[in-house]
């Protein structure tokens, strides 16, 4: 090890022989306090409310240092705040069928591919992910990135599925989202011979795909 980093073996034994220094002290005071805090807000409270408690007590500390001890520590408190909405359902659209009925197996490949829609924060906002996964590999056979949640990029997911699948009768199953039940998704489906299939409404486990390992396909990147 010390070869490695490039330190005396002398230097290392000093380091760990060495007292504490006083500000490591003080900040194991303060994490002890913070662990208190937190515990008593049942894991609810955040470094503002945990400061705001550590000040009541007595502790003069900044809020940039409960933050940074707590990161350290992994110590989280609960977020109300809501991140995008990704499925939407148009009102007044005619239900689908729904083709598959949580029954995700498949004999061979291209029998069912299921859909989805996630987001990925940035530092320039969110980016939006459109997949198509084939049931029987756990391989993602078609997918699409963009800024925003419009149909095309459902579309161009589909589209890079069939080029590269060349499908025949597969079933495409995704939730109700107001890009899957749209118009210009299933006249695609139509040409291309898919048949659109939609889980049932607010079941979070009826795309659940127990095991699966997704695989961009070769060429890709994500």
């Amino acid at each position: 090890m010390a070869d490695v980093l490039r330190v005396s073996r002398s230097g290392f034994y000093a380091w760990r022989d060495r007292p504490a220094s006083a500000r490591a002290e003080r900040d194991a005071e303060i994490t002890e306090a913070i662990r208190a805090s937190h515990a008593a807000s049942e894991g609810a409270y955040g470094a503002l409310r945990v400061h705001e408690d550590l000040k009541e007590a007595g502790f003069r500390v900044g809020k940039k240092r409960v933050a940074r001890l707590m990161r350290e520590h992994g110590i989280v408190g609960v977020t109300r705040r809501r991140g995008p909405t990704t499925t939407t359902r148009r009102p007044g659209t005619p239900k689908g069928p729904d083709l598959v009925e949580r029954d995700f197996s498949a004999d061979a490949p291209d029998q069912l591919w299921v859909a989805d829609i996630t987001y990925v924060p940035t530092g320039s906002g969110f980016l939006y992910l459109s997949v198509v996964l084939d049931a029987f590999s756990r391989r993602i056979v078609g997918w699409a990135m963009a800024g925003h949640l419009r149909t095309e990029l459902v579309l161009a997911a589909l589209d890079m599925a069939v080029a590269q699948r060349q499908p025949d009768g597969v079933v495409h199953h995704s939730d109700h989202g107001c890009q899957y039940t749209s118009l210009a998704f299933g006249a695609r489906c139509r040409e291309a011979g898919v048949r659109p299939s939609l889980g049932s409404v607010g079941d979070c486990y009826d795309c659940d795909l127990p095991g699966a390992r997704s695989r961009v396909p070769s060429g890709g990147a994500a």
